[in-house]
């Protein structure tokens, strides 16, 4: 288990949170208040603290949003691209975090998380250098289905 995977499972202790299974790199949680569930993996190349999930959002219908926390703060006039094979995603994006512009592509980039073996996040930080978060993608697709299933009887 991941040292984020782990961290995540301790902090559910109390306080609401349930372990859906852990699968390779990923792990798959259910939040009971805010209602949601998710797909997490840390980068294997990256700094602590950063993360990319797939989550649910039950009451409001949402399914499959992509949010990454990257692993430093980025320059706010540097885009952030999520590659994931031949794919590329620009992604919108705050100080430290990124997400998906619309629902379609958050669909499309769980497709192609499915069909890959690895993903990268690149982005300039605010110091000026370029850095990249890579993420392994095995097991991540079973932690998405698992997530969907954690919040499909709710």
């Amino acid at each position: 288990m991941t040292a984020l995977l782990l961290a995540v499972a301790l902090a559910a202790q109390g306080q609401g949170r349930e372990a859906l299974g852990v699968f390779d790199a990923w792990g798959a949680f259910r939040d009971a208040a805010p209602a949601r569930c998710y797909a997490i993996g840390q980068p294997v190349r990256g700094r602590d603290g950063a993360f990319a999930s797939i989550a649910n959002w039950p009451r409001s219908g949402a399914r499959n949003q992509v949010h990454i926390r990257l692993s430093r703060a980025r320059d706010p006039r540097a885009k952030v691209t999520l590659a994931i094979g031949e794919r590329r995603f620009e992604l919108i994006a705050g100080a430290s975090d990124a997400w998906a512009p619309d629902a379609r592509t958050d669909r499309a980039i769980v497709a192609a998380i499915r069909s890959s073996r690895s993903m990268s996040v690149e982005s300039v930080a605010r110091s000026g250098g370029a850095f990249a978060d890579v993420y392994a993608l095995k097991g991540a697709a079973t932690a998405i289905d698992a997530a969907a299933m954690g919040c499909a009887r709710r």
